[in-house]
């Protein structure tokens, strides 16, 4: 089974910038069986969500012409204790990309505020891939033709 953490990509910059959005709902596959109390979205979720954001607009600004793979996140800060039954927008940037890795730092705001962010965020790039195929499944995961 493959997790998705985003809903669809709002905006995105090559070589730039990135914002989509996610629903967070109490129906969520993470949650069941999780929580007996209290549902609330695990802050690796979070991580997950800007690292799989991020990832693609690596992806995207090389043309699809590698894969990334995180290797490194650093300074990571979660708003914890929230439930389930919000809209966040997911935002990411590329610092630097060379042909062997890329450095971002990705976040997440509820209605303005910051709930999430990481400092850093390093992907290692893969290099053999179809180009093709990840074009396709980038057009098909953001829900957007470019």
């Amino acid at each position: 089974m493959r997790f998705l953490y985003y809903d669809k990509v709002e905006n995105i910059e090559k070589g730039r910038s990135i914002t989509g959005v996610k629903t967070f709902t109490l129906s969520e596959e993470f949650l069941r069986g999780h929580f007996r109390k209290k549902a609330l979205v695990p802050g690796v979720i979070y991580i997950e969500a800007m690292a799989q954001l991020l990832g693609w607009l690596v992806i995207y600004s090389h043309d699809f012409k590698l894969s990334a793979v995180m290797s490194l996140v650093e300074g990571v800060n979660i708003t914890p204790d929230l439930r389930p039954g919000f809209k966040a927008e997911i935002h990411g940037e590329i610092i630097s990309t060379s042909k062997r890795d890329s450095l971002g730092r990705a976040w997440i705001t509820v209605d303005g505020e910051t709930i999430a962010e990481m400092d850093r965020i390093i992907y290692s790039h893969v290099q053999k891939v179809d180009s093709k195929a990840l074009m396709d499944l980038f057009y098909y995961y953001s829900g957007i033709k470019i």
